[in-house]
């Protein structure tokens, strides 16, 4: 096992070779207090989309193109959240929730997934631009927490048995995000013909019972390395493969230059039309909650 002492903003990729196994760990702190002080969403919002940030780092530390990015949407209705969207390039992170006060405030302390989403769907955008590749899954938001319907995903979609586990907690220093990803790859590390997976392999049920038995405080644990909570589930393992931490950040990709050029496509009348009663066009990113004003005098 490479030794890793990575413990926060950062994503190990992890195989056990003998099961046939690969998998990721992730645990996100200072960038995840970053992305949710622009927005002050009231706590149980902050806890759900913590955990939907540090499963869009396992999901998007999976892509093998550099350039490539991942985009964790769900889309709703009838419950407390509107609209969840997540993404992740080359390690850096964002995310932002619409969601209803309102319906927030009649729900329980600790709101379900149900609760919180109502009739919703969960899509996941895997685009690769070296290959010029793009696919999409989309599943019911269903099941007791978002990683259950991560885990319901990946079998749907990919077609790979999988288990997820995330869990958030707020510190006395900010929020941490902490989250395992295994999947089972009996073919190899690429794999060959889905048809050659089975949910039954003994030893995709080996790993399955070993990383299922991590516990929420394990993941959100500062003190405990990331590599460290690898080997604690996966130490009777004659072989435990760790590659070195890919660090995370909180990255917003709003330019003030780019929307200004696009701003400027419009025709005049149309523009006049976007002005406030000041003359300025202003515009916002819901990640970053940062607004733009516009002049074109």
């Amino acid at each position: 096992m490479t030794p890793d002492i990575t413990n926060l903003d950062a994503a190990l990729g992890v195989t056990v070779p003998a099961r046939h196994a690969r998998g990721r760990a992730a645990r996100i702190g200072p960038s995840l207090d970053a992305i949710l002080s622009a927005h002050n969403y009231p706590a149980p919002i902050e806890r759900m989309l913590a955990e939907a940030l540090v499963l869009t780092a396992l999901l998007g530390s999976l892509l093998k193109d550099p350039g490539g990015q991942l985009t964790l949407q769900a889309q709703t209705q009838g419950g407390v959240v509107d609209l969840l969207v997540c993404d992740y390039k080359g390690g850096e992170l964002r995310g932002y929730v619409r969601h209803d006060p309102v319906k927030l405030a009649d729900a329980a302390h600790a709101p379900s997934l149900k609760t919180l989403f109502g009739e919703g769907y969960l899509a996941i955008t895997f685009d690769q631009p070296a290959t010029d590749e793009r696919y999409q899954g989309i599943v019911p938001l269903e099941g007791e927490s978002l990683a259950t319907a991560a885990q319901n995903y990946l079998a749907q979609s990919e077609q790979i048995p999988s288990i997820v586990r995330l869990a958030a907690e707020k510190k006395e220093n900010g929020w941490v995000a902490g989250g395992i990803l295994f999947q089972h790859l009996p073919e190899g590390e690429e794999g060959r013909e889905r048809l050659h997976t089975r949910l039954d392999h003994p030893d995709w049920d080996h790993v399955a019972v070993l990383a299922g038995s991590v516990r929420a405080d394990e993941l959100t644990d500062e003190s405990l390395a990331l590599d460290a909570l690898v080997w604690r589930l996966f130490h009777e393992e004659a072989e435990v493969r760790v590659l070195a931490g890919a660090p995370l950040s909180r990255g917003c990709r709003c330019d003030p230059d780019y929307v200004r050029s696009v701003i400027a496509r419009f025709p005049e009348e149309e523009r006049e039309e976007m002005k406030d009663e000041s003359g300025v066009i202003r515009v916002n990113c819901e990640f970053c909650s940062t607004s733009f004003p516009l002049s074109f005098d």
